[in-house]
């Protein structure tokens, strides 16, 4: 059976939902429940990609605040290296410090074992229970959430919001009413080129923010033998166990 997927501008009108998101205005009822967004990813870098597309999904879906998660062991890619799980959440960190709306969780970071979203959407659940949640990922990550561990739980901890880059299809999950997609054309911009720019010795300065552009390069993220850098706390004597509320 085809299950139609909703779009930003065919989302029903009820539980504080409009019928045209974007002419939406902000919700006047201070008695509303939080919408939180949850922006999940492996952020390796972070990019300008990441934030366009949060910003949008916050804007069209009037959601009060945005927390990104950086994953501990994605379980997607533990047949290949990724940087160390500070020196990602302290990329997402740096990012992220600029807008008010945006926060970063150390929830996946120091869960140990591989990263699984609905541990992820539990977590955030148990510390926000006053909130309604908007799971943010890329449209390609979310054509295979029925592979996702505990598939059937996901749909009652969160919306799911798919970010694709325009003219990208989406095919049919069967869950139509628990999905919604949106184009940010920045979502063009990807972790993948943006290391492959760096171990070529080509910039990636406005495609990734400036402090982490900085960062890139101070700790030699994606460039030396293995690409990922040197750990970090070799460099700074120090686990850096950074926080941000």
């Amino acid at each position: 059976m085809s299950t139609r997927i909703r779009t930003a501008s065919t989302l029903p009108s009820t539980q504080g939902w409009v019928t045209n998101i974007s002419a939406a205005k902000p919700f006047e009822d201070t008695g509303r429940r939080l919408r939180l967004g949850v922006m999940g990813g492996t952020f390796d870098p972070i990019h300008h990609g990441h934030l366009v597309a949060a910003s949008e999904v916050a804007a069209k879906f009037q959601l009060d605040e945005v927390v990104f998660v950086p994953t501990g062991q994605p379980w997607q890619k533990l047949n290949r290296q990724v940087s160390e799980p500070e020196h990602r959440y302290l990329m997402t960190v740096i990012a992220t410090a600029s807008n008010p709306s945006f926060t970063v969780s150390r929830v996946d970071v120091d869960r140990p074992g591989p990263t699984f979203t609905i541990d992820t959407l539990r977590d955030l659940r148990t510390q926000r229970p006053d909130a309604d949640l908007f799971f943010i990922t890329g449209a390609d990550a979310l054509a295979q959430i029925l592979s996702w561990k505990d598939v059937d739980e996901l749909w009652s901890l969160a919306h799911f919001v798919g970010v694709t880059r325009p003219g990208h299809v989406l095919d049919d999950m069967g869950r139509g009413e628990d999905v919604s997609l949106l184009e940010v054309p920045a979502m063009a911009i990807s972790s993948t080129d943006c290391r492959a720019r760096v171990g070529a010795g080509n910039p990636v300065w406005y495609l990734v923010p400036d402090g982490v552009v900085q960062y890139i390069a101070k700790y030699k993220l994606y460039s030396g033998k293995a690409g990922m850098g040197e750990p970090l706390h070799a460099m700074t004597g120090s686990d850096h166990r950074a926080r941000t509320e």
